[in-house]
């Protein structure tokens, strides 16, 4: 996304109550694996979700948190070929942020420059724009950083449950899938 995008940004009344952000540089093998999740989410065409694929988290994202319900982020991880083979298979990490993490200790703020975390970011969008959507954090496993379009298979498996997960997420609300 950049700033002209952000001239464009409909009404509140037709925004989406769910943003998902999947984040990474495309260019470094499985670092793409989140934005790869966004596109794939956009191509569901669902009413209630906007799907957004980006090189990384900016402020700029801080008006359109605030005008959301709930928001996902979706990034990678990296694990060694070791870790994987001493617990048989890595896993997708689905954190959720609560607000009590950025609400009442503003200093997250304070990183909120050039790139931001979704902690800072959610924070940027609480103070300046009065509100920030409940929020989740998807991490997906990722072995290979090197120059490459192409994805480990490790990443695939992982865009799969990232997207079962994404999908659990949303139909529930934004409450932890399970319960």
């Amino acid at each position: 996304m950049n700033i002209n995008e952000l001239e464009h940004i409909p009404p509140q009344s037709q925004l989406k109550p769910c943003l998902v952000i999947g984040y990474g540089n495309t260019l470094r093998g499985d670092d793409g694996a989140g934005q790869k999740v966004a596109e794939i989410v956009a191509d569901w065409e669902l009413a209630q979700v906007r799907s957004l694929p980006a090189h990384q988290l900016t402020p700029e994202f801080a008006a359109l948190l605030a005008e959301s319900e709930l928001a996902i982020f979706v990034d990678v991880y990296p694990v060694t070929e070791l870790a994987i083979a001493e617990s048989a298979e890595a896993e997708i990490k689905a954190i959720p942020i609560h607000p009590s993490t950025y609400r009442h200790d503003t200093s997250v703020c304070e990183g909120a420059g050039h790139a931001v975390d979704p902690h800072s970011l959610l924070c940027l969008a609480e103070v300046a724009y009065g509100h920030a959507p409940t929020a989740w954090w998807i991490l997906i496993p990722a072995t290979n950083f090197e120059f490459s379009e192409q994805l480990s298979s490790l990443a695939q498996a992982g865009i799969a449950k990232a997207l079962q997960k994404i999908e659990q997420i949303v139909e529930r609300g934004g409450t932890q899938p399970g319960n």
